[in-house]
């Protein structure tokens, strides 16, 4: 390849590298939803898997746009429950973004 114009050359090159470093700078932003962590809350008399649930789904980012009964089998996962009766006084962890 023959470089007749040195000037435009060189112009063209510097315009790319600033592109392309802007773009790595850029890119370094992640728009992940973060670390996943576990709140762990008290079963209150009369709570149901339903009602934390919808609770949560309110107020945690991390069952934004999930169907209810997603978020009630996610708790019941992560919870071990084999039924859904909960007991008063049990700790239940609840997933959401740190």
């Amino acid at each position: 390849m023959k470089i007749v114009n040195k000037k435009k050359f060189i112009r063209t090159m510097s315009i790319l590298i600033i592109l392309i470093s802007s773009l790595i700078l850029f890119a370094k932003n992640t728009y992940s939803k973060g670390e996943i962590v576990y709140k762990e809350d008290y079963i209150y008399s009369g709570d149901t898997l339903w009602s934390i649930a919808k609770i949560e789904m309110k107020n945690n980012t991390y069952f934004k746009n999930k169907d209810i009964r997603e978020v009630i089998d996610e708790l019941e996962t992560i919870n071990n429950l084999n039924n859904r009766d909960l007991i008063e006084g049990e700790k239940i962890k609840i997933p959401s973004y740190k």
